[in-house]
Formats: C-alpha cells, structure tokens, sequence
C-alpha cells in the first residue's frame, strides 16, 4: 500500500503491551498443583502475579511482549522498527526502555509517573518445551488513543498490532483510533491473534477488525481454527482469503502456510535439533515475514526467513534472539540457495 510518493523512516511500527517476561523451568506438577492452565496465556491481578512469582525461581528477566519482541527482532535483521507501549516509571519501566532502545528501537511513549507498575509475565516453561504465560498487564493497560501520534504512524510502511491489546477498553481505542490514522495515509495494517484464548474472548470483534482494517493476518493453526470456529484447518484457509490481502499462517513442525487471494504457498519448517522453550516463536515469525515483506520478497522467501527467525528463537530460553539474526538469516538463506 505504500506509494512511492510516500516518506516513511519506519519499516515497522509495533504496538502493543510493554511486558517484562520473567523466565522459570518448572515440571507439569507444578501447573496441576496450582490448577494452572498449561500452553496459553492467562491474565492474572497484581496479587494472583505475585503468588506465582514467590514459588518460582526466575532464571532471566527480560524486556518482552508480543509486538515488543517482533519489532526487536525485525531490528536485529536489520529493519528499521518503533514500538509504542506503556511502561511506569519504575525499575523495571526503566529496563524496559534500556532493553529495547539497545535492541535498536525507536521508543518514546512517555512513562507512568504514579498508578500501576510495569507490566510483567511470568513464562513457566515445562520439559516438553510448552511455555504457559501469567501475565499482569499493570501499566501497560494504560497505554491509550493519546499515546497514538499521527506523525509516528505516517512514517511507517506499516502498522503492527497484537491482539492483546483488545483486553483493556482504553488498549482498544489506542487501537482503533492507530488503525484509522493507518488506513487515513494508506498504510499498511497486521495483526496477529497473539493467543486462542484471546480469540476466544473476542472472536466476534477480531472477525470485523479483520474485514474492515486488516490487510495482513498472523496466527497459528489453532488460534485461526478458534477464529473461524472451524476443526478442519484447510477449510479456514478458503474462509480467510477473502478477508485480508495476505495471511500467514504458521502450523510449528508442519511449517507455514501463506494465502494471497486463491494462492496458497506451504513452506516448510526450519529443523531443529532440540526445541528448548517455544516462547516468542510466533512473534519471531512474524518478524522474519515483515522484514522480507518491507524489503519487496516474494512471500515464500518471506515465511522462510519468518521460520529461521522462530527456530534460533526456540532453541533457547527467552523470545529474544540469542544471535545477530541478519547474519543468521543470511547463511540459512544461501544454504537454501535463496539470495540473501
């Protein structure tokens, strides 16, 4: 949708929830005994958050969120990203913005001076590799329309937003009031389902999001199946295509599948040795997709460099990138016989 007539100094502009996601390895027992949902995200309050916290060991606390870490990583293959997020003015607001200003993001929403602190998710990862996210939102449910400027919106080829944000009214309309401005200098709009039982609180809302705003969709087999409320994922595929310009799907082992009108592109998906932790795969994904997406690939080449961008990601603890991923991307892609 960018015109050449257009200025734009961003590839990518994320906007979503300004996390801290605190690390810790823990067996099933430890989700049976506390009757805790395994595999998915679930919202908890400041005290439900500190209880889990007290029984956990952390092994890293890292600045995180879903749209924080794909704008981190579209940065680390050399794209150029800006996050707009709420954080307090707190000890962990101010690693935060430490964290992503280092990873080589623009990010200037002006902090929480008083009300909730900085916004955490406690990510239990379970031996199987299965992460199990509890996350207090805290400040980040403060970011709001106000936060939204025109100027930083218009400078981008296109808009990134998770679904998370649709959990809080004042998110929503930071939201919506980022998608018009989008569509009002003809920018581009993705968002990504972030999680099924996001899609199951708002399944009907994020199907009119999807017609009226979207023009790229991001999500797993199961988030799209819940969308639809359909089992039979091919069937999806067909019922997608009318709704948006490109979706791509990701199926984790099976690869990705990317639909463009009545195409339909399957990619297979990067090897992996030994799957340590799967969080931030899909966010790395989308990463890898926007970056080749914004540099005019073919969008094959776009869900290949989204697949080598998950897979460094799941080999390691944490949804940052451990490795420069524009070198790593660039050697998988050669090895593939894809130009770099």
């Amino acid at each position: 949708m960018i015109t050449k007539s257009d200025t734009t100094y961003y590839d990518v502009v994320g906007i979503g929830n300004a996390i801290v996601d605190v690390m810790a390895k823990v067996g099933d027992g430890f989700l049976n005994e506390r009757n805790l949902p395994k595999g998915r995200m679930t919202l908890l309050g400041a005290a439900e958050a500190g209880k889990i916290y007290q029984d956990i060991i952390p092994e890293r606390e890292i600045s995180g969120g879903s749209a924080a870490n794909t704008v981190a990583a579209l940065a680390s293959l050399g794209g150029a990203p800006a996050f707009i997020g709420k954080v307090h003015d707190d000890e962990l607001g101010q690693a935060f913005q430490r964290d992503i200003g280092a990873a080589g993001v623009d990010f200037f929403t002006p902090p929480l001076q008083e009300g909730p602190s900085t916004g955490r998710s406690i990510v239990l990862v379970t031996p199987d590799a299965e992460r199990s996210m509890f996350t207090y939102l805290g400040a980040s449910e403060r970011l709001s329309a106000e936060d939204i400027a025109e100027e930083t919106i218009k400078s981008a080829k296109i808009i990134y937003l998770e679904a998370y944000l649709w959990d809080s009214e004042i998110g929503r309309q930071a939201f919506l009031k980022a998608c018009e401005l989008a569509k009002k200098h003809n920018r581009s709009i993705a968002f990504t389902l972030s999680d099924k039982s996001c899609v199951e609180r708002h399944r009907e809302e994020f199907l009119n999001l999807i017609k009226g705003y979207v023009d790229i969709l991001f999500g797993n087999e199961e988030e799209i199946k819940s969308l639809f409320q359909e089992e039979n994922f091919y069937k999806t595929l067909d019922m997608i295509k009318g709704d948006v310009e490109v979706a791509a799907i990701t199926r984790s082992a099976k690869g990705s599948v990317i639909v463009k009108g009545r195409t339909k592109t399957f990619v297979e998906a990067e090897k992996v040795e030994n799957v340590v932790d799967t969080t931030g795969a899909g966010d790395l994904y989308a990463a890898g997709f926007l970056y080749g997406f914004t540099q005019g690939r073919s969008l094959g080449t776009c869900a290949t460099i989204g697949g080598i961008a998950a897979a460094e990601v799941i080999s390691h603890y944490g949804a940052r990138a451990e490795v420069s991923l524009r070198g790593y991307v660039r050697q998988r892609l050669i090895a593939y016989g894809i130009r770099p």
